[in-house]
């Protein structure tokens, strides 16, 4: 009796991250420290209440490969998010790049910072070649169906939030530069402050209105100053005691001095 042996998935038969390139040393690097700073911004302020931190993935110009037909196409998103997915690479490996046939789990979130030479093809208005791979807005939208696409112009602070709907994108329409995203329990908006000595709007994400998820160095001032008051209020306890006792002291010694017998017990 012959046994028909169950055929492999796609993990199990095409590459993986170890295999894939991580890098085109053809394609120019970063094109300005904005496109640094920003997705460190992200990154720092993306804390979903609803997900452990061991299962959020944050990406930032890393390579997203989608197609298995096609496993060498590629698209590098600024920055991205995936929620539900280990932290780590088969949870013990940090990754080279996302890969979507091993991973499992299709980003949740992707930002995209405009450039002069990629503006058209991150507001999906440049057509495909039938010669070459589909265009980031095709992938995100068709392919991956990111729930939310998020595409902000530094120069202009415009801020532009997509959301896929009916297996395409439509456009929310903001009443204020920011939007509370309800599955992550988190917001996304422009926060005008300074960052790396940099004063300017940036993109962070928040907790409620008026209250956005801190940098690391803004919780360890934030408990170095409650750490601080409570030392100060220690210390007026303490002189409050101090004082109470004094006060006690001279009203029992202006008792003894009329002759009042006092229990010491």
């Amino acid at each position: 009796m012959y046994q028909i042996e169950p055929p492999l998935s796609p993990k199990e038969t095409l590459p993986t991250m170890y295999d894939l390139p991580s890098e085109d040393p053809e394609e120019p690097g970063l094109p300005d420290e904005f496109h640094d700073f920003q997705p460190e911004i992200l990154r720092q302020t993306f804390r979903p209440t609803n997900y452990p931190y061991d299962r959020v993935f944050v990406g930032s110009d890393l390579n997203l490969y989608y197609d298995v037909r096609h496993t060498s196409w590629y698209k590098r998103p600024d920055w991205f998010a995936v929620v539900g997915v280990d932290r780590f690479y088969e949870k013990r490996d940090l990754r080279m790049s996302y890969v979507i046939w091993q991973e499992g789990v299709n980003p949740f979130i992707v930002v995209e910072l405009l450039s002069p030479g990629t503006e058209k093809e991150d507001l999906g208005k440049t057509l495909r070649d039938v010669n070459k791979p589909p265009t980031k807005w095709e992938v995100y939208e068709q392919i991956l169906r990111i729930p939310y696409y998020v595409v902000f112009d530094r120069l202009t602070n415009n801020l532009r939030i997509f959301q896929l709907q009916g297996g395409h994108y439509e456009e929310l329409t903001l009443t204020e530069p920011r939007l509370w995203i309800p599955e992550i329990n988190l917001g996304l908006g422009l926060w005008y402050g300074s960052y790396q000595g940099i004063e300017r709007h940036w993109l962070r994400w928040f907790y409620s209105k008026n209250n956005w998820v801190l940098f690391a160095e803004e919780e360890l001032e934030q408990e170095k100053q409650r750490a601080e008051a409570e030392k100060q209020r220690a210390e007026a306890e303490r002189q409050r005691a101090e004082a109470e006792k004094q006060r006690a002291d001279r009203l029992a010694a202006q008792l003894r001095a009329l002759g009042v017998e006092l229990d010491e017990e």
